[in-house]
């Protein structure tokens, strides 16, 4: 049974939305901007098993430190802490050019001015054919998640992922207060 996992009073289901984007066992997976509780990454971790690898990113390092922590209490033995800032194309340097099977960005988009910047580092990251998961706030203003005028728009963040190399794989509802958005990194 897969753990719902709360975004604000929004719900998430890490397991569902990593499976419906194509993750599987023994693959090499970032965790762009990973954050402290790190859901998404510790499932990818359980997803891939011991024979794949989760760079887990984030430009905070009390997040990673956290993140890190609660891999340990999950056993996750195959989650490697990365202190980088998305924003600097070619900052995450331990994490090779064309590295990764599979990316993961989750609520990070809408928090920059340089998203172009943050989904060129990602793409750098990823191996030809290689499937990212974007997931982003469809709604704002509540009393949770971003104001209103933070929220980025779909259609936006695929004309990115097109300036980017990556082309739009699936779309979808992703809970009741986020889309989203599997890319493929074209070549």
């Amino acid at each position: 049974m897969s753990e719902i996992v709360p975004s604000g009073r929004s719900f998430l289901d890490p397991a569902k939305l990593l499976d419906r984007a194509g993750l599987t066992s023994g693959m090499q997976v970032g965790d762009f901007g990973v954050g402290g509780a790190a859901y998404f990454g510790i499932q990818a971790s359980k997803t891939i098993g011991e024979r794949g690898l989760v760079y887990a990113i984030d430009v905070f390092k009390p997040a990673l430190s956290s993140a890190l922590s609660k891999a340990r209490l999950e056993r996750c033995m195959n989650f490697k802490p990365v202190w980088s800032d998305l924003e600097i194309v070619g900052g995450a340097r331990i994490v090779k050019d064309g590295s990764l099977d599979f990316g993961i960005l989750v609520n990070v988009l809408h928090a920059s001015k340089k998203q172009k910047d943050i989904l060129q580092e990602c793409t750098r990251m990823l191996k030809s054919g290689a499937r990212m998961l974007i997931i982003e706030w469809a709604k704002g203003g509540e009393a949770f998640g971003p104001k209103r005028e933070q929220i980025v728009p779909a259609a936006r963040i695929l004309d990115l992922c097109a300036q980017a190399g990556l082309a739009p794989f699936d779309q979808f509802e992703a809970g009741p207060y986020h889309y989203g958005i599997v890319v493929v990194k074209a070549g």
